[in-house]
């Protein structure tokens, strides 16, 4: 469980906090970061770090943050039960993409998490009997689909969930 809340919640979540500062498209055009050099160890060497001045581009589109998730961490979608660290992954996942999405709006940074559909994946190789004949998608299909739906939002759209075909999904 902790494995997949590490790479289903807490990387790309840290990682978009992390990156915050230089997506930023609205306000202030300059951010400061710390860079810490590599062997410190000891607070004292991260406390003396230098800072890098950073100033941003001036006419910039938004930037948009893509979580992959996924159908089953709906919370009021779940009818079957079961697989439930990837469940409580992606419904985590689902949440901080909408806490983030309160937050960064205020920057002009857009966040959605995208559930892609089944998707002809070594991940998805042990369910694919299951899937319904023409719900598997190639990959090529599935990135086309999810390009077009980022291509296609707005400001109202960030903290939202939505399919491949751009449908709102609920929490």
């Amino acid at each position: 469980m902790e494995k997949t809340m590490a790479v289903n919640v807490i990387g790309p979540t840290m990682l978009t906090k992390a990156l915050s500062p230089l997506m930023r498209t609205t306000g202030r055009r300059s951010v400061k970061m710390s860079v810490i050099s590599e062997g410190s160890n000891s607070d004292e060497d991260k406390n003396n770090n230098n800072q890098l001045d950073i100033t941003l581009p001036s006419d910039r589109p938004p930037t948009v943050v893509v979580n992959l998730s996924a159908r089953v961490g709906s919370i009021s979608d779940n009818q079957l039960g079961g697989w439930y660290t990837y469940r409580i992954s992606k419904a985590a996942l689902n949440q901080s993409t909408r806490t983030l999405g309160l937050e960064l709006k205020r920057q002009g940074t857009w966040i959605v998490a995208l559930h892609p559909g089944t998707t002809d994946t070594d991940l998805s190789k042990p369910f694919q009997r299951n899937v319904r004949e023409g719900r598997l998608f190639p990959v090529e299909f599935t990135v086309d689909k999810l390009l077009a739906v980022v291509e296609s939002m707005g400001d109202q759209n960030t903290g939202g969930f939505y399919d491949w075909a751009g449908k709102a999904l609920p929490f």
